[in-house]
């Protein structure tokens, strides 16, 4: 399970359509922004080597207000990293790399309407998860259901199908991207590559033109911060 140890069996390679699987530059440089973000909130609560909360105010203060990223929550912090386990989620369930984009702009939402809510190494990788299957679900035209992306992602298919829920009215299941906040995200990451001395474009996806214009991009954030796969 996502709590405790990996296994990394070659079973993992029977739900990949491609016996070799490139990864794309977008989960390089998610998995950048995602692990400073995460660095930085991690020393704000000041969670322990153990991985779990070693500060009884900060606790206390993650867990005030109504909604909260509270049920994302593990026990412990996972042993994969994030660039592993957004590897880990492309290779084995195929989706689009517009999916990891339209999934960043979720949990970014997540943050703009749950200012009080932080993203931890405690909730991570289930918000990643979550995030990209669903928009997995609104973009790819085939897509593995929800008990394939909980094997994959090292949950039960009940806490996935929980976790869904959970992100779906903490958004007030605003999913809608539109091609300009898309593109914005686009140019965001790719401007974050070039100051990692990668400058290079991200795989795109022609999105609907529908509008959606209420998101914005954390920059201020990100510059502060400057067959079936086996169970995890």
């Amino acid at each position: 399970m996502l709590d405790g140890g990996v296994d990394e069996s070659p079973r993992l390679t029977e739900l990949s359509n491609s016996t070799e699987t490139t990864t794309p530059r977008v989960l390089t440089v998610l998995s950048f922004l995602l692990e400073k973000l995460v660095a930085r909130n991690d020393r704000l609560l000041s969670i322990d080597q153990e991985g779990k909360i070693d500060n009884n105010q900060g606790f206390i203060k993650l867990c005030e207000g109504k909604k909260t990223l509270n049920v994302f929550h593990g026990v412990r912090a996972p042993s994969m990293s994030i660039a592993k386990y957004l590897e880990r989620i492309y290779k084995f369930t195929n989706c689009s790399p517009s999916c990891f984009v339209v999934g960043y702009v979720y949990i970014d939402r997540l943050l703009h309407r749950h200012p009080d809510s932080l993203v931890l190494s405690l909730n991570v990788h289930r918000l990643l998860v979550t995030s990209v299957m669903v928009a997995s679900k609104v973009l790819d035209d085939e897509h593995y259901n929800n008990a394939v992306y909980a094997r994959v992602g090292g949950v039960s298919n009940a806490e996935l199908n929980k976790l869904e829920m959970e992100l779906l009215f903490l958004l007030d299941f605003r999913l809608v991207v539109s091609s300009r906040i898309f593109e914005s995200y686009c140019l965001h990451l790719e401007k974050e590559m070039m100051l990692g001395g990668i400058g290079q474009r991200i795989d795109r996806l022609v999105l609907s033109s529908s509008v959606d214009d209420e998101t914005e991009i954390s920059v201020d954030d990100t510059q502060r911060s400057s067959s079936s796969p086996p169970l995890l």
